[in-house]
């Protein structure tokens, strides 16, 4: 074990000031916990200005990340800057210099993280990334220590708190998507351009990194199908509501017998599920393993101290491991990897129970024509409630859900249903999660 760390903090946001003010309240206890002094001795920063007061007399504050990989007593760089540059070149140049790395970066190892991985693994060196999925929920270490002995069979994540605050508060007030969109920018759940959180790419980034470490995966964000929530209507939430269930942006990934599925959508999840019930900005993950079955992981995703408890986390495990054999040391998540890049799902054998609402014409006839083509691919209905057209209103919605089937078989059944005169605009559909 490493008696003292020094650290080149990369960043100085709400997730890098959030780590320095941990590391800097609670640093006896961590003294004591990991039997190391850890200190930051340098931070990088665009307004060196607003730091410097903010840090200890004895930390170097400048504004070049060149600084930190190139100062010779840093052992351990954290970056919090985000982005892909220069985040991606700070990282392999340190671990190029052979220095340990930390990262909150989610986008960069989703995109990059064979390449980091790769580099951290050649260099003796470790790459810690738990403040990268789930803000200060030890997922990552509870997938590679707690859960080691189980062979995961999926994984379903809340895993973007500005999604499930918008899809909380659309549920609890009836107000439209637009609606709580702005709500949640002006309280700061959400950025001025929400797109990577609504749109879920953030969630992607996220579910592809877990799938990495649960299955052995390399990381490959072509793999990952994914939809938004900016689609989603109020009347799908009601409607969701009263069969019994609630509608949460899901990342999930599963270990098939057609291969590892990486998907990212909109799910009606039951009423009776713990992760039905993890309202507001909280994140949530379930894990399915063979030995340990279900658990649940929950806590806060985001922010700057629950984040930078994650990144304190994994500073201590590196001091712990630091003089450790390198052959000793937790693998990289892509390193002896149990599938081949080809072994991936294709998206149209996803096999689940689906959703759908059909906007129809109001007239004999229509109900039968859904349910012959619903029939003729091979799709069982599990439930129908035509809803009362109102008055002088000649068109009225099918609420249709179904057995288990597959994506393919349901996408060819809209697709045709989609070309009936009767059909009066486009069905909307979603996918149910049993998560048992």
């Amino acid at each position: 074990m490493a008696t003292s760390i020094k650290v080149g903090l990369a960043g100085f946001g709400n997730v890098g000031k959030g780590t320095y003010d941990v590391l800097q309240r609670n640093k006896d206890l961590i003294v004591k916990r990991s039997g190391t002094d850890i200190s930051v001795k340098r931070v990088v920063a665009r307004n060196t200005a607003r730091v410097v007061p903010l840090v200890a007399e004895d930390v170097i504050v400048s504004s070049d990340w060149k600084d930190i990989v190139n100062d010779p007593d840093i052992n351990v760089v954290v970056e919090v800057m985000g982005g892909i540059e220069p985040a991606r070149s700070l990282i392999l140049e340190a671990i190029s210099k052979g220095k340990h790395v930390v990262t909150a970066n989610k986008a960069l190892l989703a995109e990059y993280g064979n390449e980091i991985f790769a580099a951290a693994e050649k260099a003796g060196v470790n790459v810690a990334f738990e403040a990268a999925v789930a803000g200060s929920i030890p997922i990552v270490k509870g997938l590679r220590e707690g859960l080691a002995a189980n062979d995961v069979k999926w994984i379903a994540g809340i895993i973007n708190g500005t999604c499930n605050f918008i899809l909380s508060t659309m549920r609890d007030t009836g107000r439209s998507f637009a609606d709580v969109l702005a709500e949640a920018q002006q309280l700061g759940y959400a950025e001025a351009d929400p797109t990577f959180d609504i749109e879920g790419i953030d969630t992607a980034h996220k579910i592809m990194l877990l799938a990495a470490i649960a299955f052995g995966v390399p990381v490959n964000m072509q793999k990952v199908h994914i939809e938004g929530i900016s689609k989603l209507e109020a009347k799908d939430i009601k409607y969701a509501e009263e069969l019994g269930f609630r509608i949460k942006l899901l990342g999930i990934t599963k270990n098939t017998d057609y291969g590892v599925e990486v998907r990212v959508h909109p799910a009606l999840v039951p009423n009776r599920r713990l992760l039905a019930n993890v309202e507001g900005a909280m994140n949530a993950v379930v894990v399915k393993g063979d030995a340990a079955e279900s658990s649940l992981y929950y806590g806060k995703g985001a922010g700057g101290e629950p984040t930078g408890s994650a990144v304190i986390a994994d500073l201590i495990d590196i001091a712990r491991t630091a003089s450790v054999d390198v052959s000793e040391r937790p693998k990289m998540p892509t390193v002896d990897a149990k599938h081949n890049a080809n072994l991936w799902a294709d998206f149209g054998d996803t096999v689940c129970s689906y959703y759908m609402r059909i906007p129809v014409e109001d007239k004999p006839g229509v109900l039968a024509e859904i349910t012959r083509i619903i029939a003729d691919n091979k799709i069982s209905i599990e439930s129908l409630i035509q809803k009362e057209a109102p008055q002088k209103v000649h068109q009225t919605e099918v609420i249709m859900m179904t057995h288990t089937t597959k994506e393919a078989d349901v996408q060819k059944a809209i697709r045709t249903m989609q070309e009936l005169s009767s059909v009066r605009g486009p069905i909307v559909l979603l996918r149910k999660e049993e998560l048992h």
